[in-house]
């Protein structure tokens, strides 16, 4: 065993030795060269050598981005299937936008990585799209395609909270380093199931991420928050968070993929940080019961405000035949 060991490791070193002299990643000199010319050579060699350096990520470290981008699109039984594949179609077609790659472009990197997840109930999110790099049109062409192609995978009824929570995951987990971190949450209702949707949200932004919102709003204005709340108040003081985080709204005067391709343009160009900071953050340093006693508050079901000094606020839960339930709050 130790002989076929060494015959191996020789064998790497020469193919080794092959390759440098084939790139020239070091200075070979011919007798026939004067002086300076082989000054020359092994100066621009030298140089070649430290650009390689500067670009070359090692196995195992994280890409860098500018951005990494979670687009957590709302897959719940509100939406039907024609309009799952007009939603789908309208992230494929802002991304292939020449703004949107333009903006890419302008980074410092020239890319970015982004995946799709589409969610429903508490026990349902789906990565539809893992993660990609988006540099130009191919890329943006690539990822529209499986988009479209992918089955439908998601069920029941509004948990963001959870979404949120798979997102902010997805992104901690995945084998990139972007400068900026984002999760995108459309939806057409309000937080209904799974956990407290401000811890959710405030794991996220304590992770350096931030979340920013498009409310999707059907003829007669669609559903509204708790407490009757129109549905982007509650988006903007429930969901999103973090630096520069921001809510848009489509609806009939605003056509979804209108309002989807200008929040996908300001998201990628805005240069700004996001989150708070990822060294503060304690994500997995404690138990789940630990990280979710302080937030088991109930909020006011007449006018809507928080109560109590914590973050968190637990909705009430919907009734499962649809019907109101004793809030008054009802499943979509």
């Amino acid at each position: 065993m130790g002989q076929d060991r060494s015959l191996i490791s020789k064998a790497s070193i020469s193919l080794a030795r092959s390759k440098k002299l084939s790139t020239g990643k070091f200075c070979y000199f011919s007798n026939k060269l004067s002086l300076r010319d082989r000054f020359v050579r092994c100066s621009l060699s030298f140089v070649l050598g430290l650009l390689g350096l500067a670009f070359w990520v090692p196995s195992g470290f994280a890409k860098p981005v500018d951005l990494e981008l979670v687009f957590a699109a709302d897959g719940s039984g509100s939406i039907d299937d024609e309009e799952l594949q007009l939603q789908r179609q309208g992230y494929a077609e802002a991304l292939l936008d020449q703004r949107v790659l333009g903006a890419i472009a302008s980074g410092r990197w020239g890319k970015i990585a982004v995946s799709y997840i589409e969610w429903g109930d508490e026990a349902s999110q789906h990565t539809i799209v893992d993660w990609r790099e988006i540099a130009d049109g191919e890329d943006a062409r690539a990822f529209g395609e499986a988009l479209l192609s992918a089955p439908r995978a998601a069920w029941g009824y509004n948990s963001i909270s959870e979404a949120i929570v798979y997102s902010t995951d997805m992104i901690l987990t995945n084998g990139y380093e972007g400068a900026r971190m984002v999760i995108d949450v459309s939806g057409d209702g309000p937080q209904i199931g799974g956990r407290p949707i401000d811890w959710a949200r405030d794991r996220a932004v304590d992770a350096g991420i931030t979340v920013n919102a498009l409310v999707v709003k059907s003829r007669g204005g669609g559903y509204r928050g708790p407490g009757n709340i129109p549905l982007e108040m509650h988006y903007r003081l429930d969901v999103i968070g973090g630096l520069g985080a921001f809510v848009m709204v489509a609806d009939e005067q605003t056509p979804f993929a209108e309002v989807l391709l200008a929040k996908i343009i300001r998201e990628i160009a805005d240069a700004r940080p996001t989150g708070r900071d990822r060294a503060v953050t304690g994500i997995g340093n404690t138990g789940r019961e630990a990280q979710y006693a302080a937030n088991v508050i109930t909020c006011g079901t007449k006018a809507y405000e928080r109560t109590g000094t914590e973050s968190g606020c637990k909705r009430p839960e919907m009734s499962a035949a649809g019907a109101e339930n004793a809030q008054g709050h009802q499943r979509p």
